[in-house]
């Protein structure tokens, strides 16, 4: 099945999907910060970068929290992601590389010895309260 859209508009519309300061991770990012928890952005820790490139990474606890789009990321059994009826195998192939990174990124940051934690946008949807208070606790763990 061919794209619903000319290349030029299925461009301007791709380039104007933000990949930093997404409207879950600005939730989080408020919720930790009124709640006392400072963090770094983007995997930035002292000179060195995160594998990965975690959203927020809290030294103090040697955490790093993922939030992820469950469309981009694939999330299994979720309402927010279907697979596009146009250009099925691309996407397919696009998403199963995210799904692999994801994995390897967290193992990597396992094995430098940091906790991993993953937010999910429908978590946030369903019941941020629920969501950012199980993250407390997480962290706090």
């Amino acid at each position: 099945m061919a794209d619903v859209h000319k290349p030029h508009i299925r461009s301007y519309n791709m380039s104007r999907i933000k990949g930093k300061d997404t409207k879950p991770e600005m939730i989080v990012r408020k919720f930790l910060h009124s709640n006392g928890f400072r963090y770094n952005l983007h995997g930035k820790f002292k000179s060195e970068k995160l594998p990965g490139k975690p959203d927020l990474v809290l030294p103090k606890y040697k955490t790093a929290v993922m939030i992820n789009g469950c469309f981009w990321h694939g999330h299994s059994g979720c309402k927010y992601f279907v697979m596009p009826k146009t250009r099925t195998e691309w996407w397919r192939g696009k998403i199963a590389k995210t799904q692999s990174n994801d994995l390897k990124n967290l193992k990597h940051l396992k094995n430098l010895g940091w906790k991993v934690i993953v937010i999910w946008e429908c978590e946030l949807k369903r019941d941020s309260e629920m969501a950012l208070q199980k993250l407390i606790s997480t962290i706090e763990k």
